[in-house]
């Protein structure tokens, strides 16, 4: 990547540069002379391009002109399309990928659960099998912190829409988000809680939860009670005397599962937030952690980076069914595969998918693709995992802690308070968002573009360390502090 004062050139055949402050017209980018204003995060041709030549940025195409590009102006919608199609035939061209062997020695501070999974914080959740239920849990969940405060780091209730009037995929997909959020370790009590007349009954929720440690996990289907309100707080106080025998221990950091996630990108998100993230995620999995990346459209145009790092072909062939599997759905309702970037991605800069989907991959950094994985399906290799499922923001967290994740690294150009049921660091990709929006951001990459010499490895050690402190409950998360907390379900068929 070469920096100069206003702009970036990322890859070495790029034709384009990225402005990362505003450029005047006149404005010089090394031998470039800019021909009209360029916002921040925007293009600016660094070459001539020919009408149907491609655009190429971090290496890679990111779409078609539409017209000739002159030298110093700018390039983005009104001159660039995707080059992107549907349903591709594959093939597995493995390049060398570093098999990293685990060698640290670190530790955070965290709670073995009794199944000898680690949990980083020490909570009641109250897991609701029916959206019918969702004030009661609410209400639960208000008079447990009031009686609880302090013995506990929270005893919090995750409302949704669904578990009643679904069938088939959507009825599975509920049960098993549901049932691996009840699994997660950063509970130490579950309460689940129904109604009793239910698709999503405690019967039927049993079913694809399986086997439970009935001290851990308790039951309450609110049409077999007289009331349901002291029925449910006498549970929460005996979840709370149980989640009160465990205290922090040393855990090596192999133990971590991190998501990741990026929301409200801009065209300085695959510059800064979403490369640093990368090199954390290589850091995590060379101390033998997990990491986990998901938003499957916002592969398509960068997914045959992440196919030749596959381990092996079985997991390449994973891989391609992850892929089309996910273009069959877009197609099957009808839509257009490639509508996106969102209003706001085009706004800070990102023109077309394939260019949005090369700075989303960065997150993923540079290790081998060691598994992929099914919507809600929970990790079971160390390394970097493929998680199938939608790029909505909610969705794709919820998505990510069912999984597994301790932690989700939630990257953005643009901002957003939301915060799932497990820390949800905000990084912001530019300094200028960190300065406006304090309480929704955890830690600024944008510190990166900053002309002191700043260097990527220097802001990775310290992103993570501010990951083990997380970690080890000596830091929250600007979610937590605000408490918003919640979950999204995908769905796709039937309401009856």
């Amino acid at each position: 990547m070469i920096k100069v004062k206003n702009a970036v050139i990322i890859g070495r055949d790029d034709n384009v540069a990225v402005a990362i402050e505003p450029i005047n017209k006149g404005d010089r980018i090394m031998d470039v002379v800019a021909a009209m204003p360029i916002p921040q995060g925007h293009k600016i041709a660094i070459k001539a391009i020919d009408m149907g030549e491609q655009v190429i940025k971090y290496d890679h195409p990111i779409g078609t002109a539409t017209e000739k590009i002159a030298i110093g102006t700018h390039v983005h919608s009104h001159n660039l399309t995707t080059g992107l199609r549907g349903i591709v035939d594959y093939a597995y061209n493995p390049g060398f990928v570093p098999a990293f062997t685990p060698s640290s020695q670190e530790t955070f501070m965290g709670y073995v659960r009794k199944c000898g999974r680690v949990g980083i914080r020490n909570e009641i959740w109250i897991i609701n099998t029916v959206n019918c239920v969702n004030k009661t849990a609410e209400k639960l969940a208000q008079e447990s912190n009031m009686r609880h405060g302090g013995r506990v780091d929270g005893v919090f209730a995750f409302g949704h829409p669904h578990g009643c009037s679904q069938l088939g995929f959507d009825l599975l997909s509920t049960q098993t988000i549901l049932s691996n959020l009840a699994k997660h370790p950063n509970a130490a009590g579950v309460l689940v809680l129904g109604l009793g007349c239910e698709n999503n009954n405690i019967d039927a929720f049993k079913q694809v939860l399986g086997e439970v440690d009935e001290s851990r996990i308790k039951f309450l289907n609110t049409q077999d009670v007289t009331d349901e309100f002291a029925a449910g707080m006498q549970l929460i106080d005996e979840l709370v005397d149980m989640a009160e025998t465990f205290s922090r221990e040393p855990v090596p950091v192999d133990k971590l599962t991190i998501g990741l996630k990026c929301g409200g990108s801009d065209g300085l998100s695959g510059i800064t937030a979403n490369v640093l993230v990368g090199s954390l995620s290589d850091a995590i999995v060379r101390r033998g952690g997990t990491c986990l990346l998901t938003e499957v459209p916002e592969m398509f145009g960068a997914e045959t980076i992440l196919m030749n790092r596959c381990v092996n072909e079985e997991v390449f062939r994973k891989s391609v069914d992850l892929i089309n599997g996910f273009k069959s759905y877009f197609m099957d309702h009808g839509q257009e595969i490639y509508e996106n970037p969102s209003p706001g991605n085009i706004e800070g800069g990102i023109t077309t998918l394939e260019e949005k989907s090369l700075g989303c991959t960065q997150k993923g950094g540079s290790c081998q693709v060691v598994d992929v994985l099914e919507y809600g399906e929970g990790a079971k290799k160390p390394g970097l995992n493929l998680l199938q499922g939608p790029g909505n923001d909610i969705v794709a967290v919820t998505n990510l802690v069912a999984a597994g994740a301790h932690i989700v690294l939630f990257t953005t150009g643009r901002g957003t308070p939301l915060g799932g049921p497990v820390p949800t660091v905000k990084i912001s990709s530019n300094t200028a968002l960190q300065q406006k929006k304090p309480t929704w951001v955890d830690f600024d990459a944008g510190v990166l573009l900053a002309g002191d010499g700043t260097r990527m490895d220097n802001v990775t050690d310290d992103l993570l360390d501010y990951i083990l402190r997380l970690a080890s409950g000596k830091e929250l998360t600007k979610n937590e502090v605000n408490d918003y907390r919640e979950i999204g379900i995908f769905k796709d068929g039937v309401t009856l």
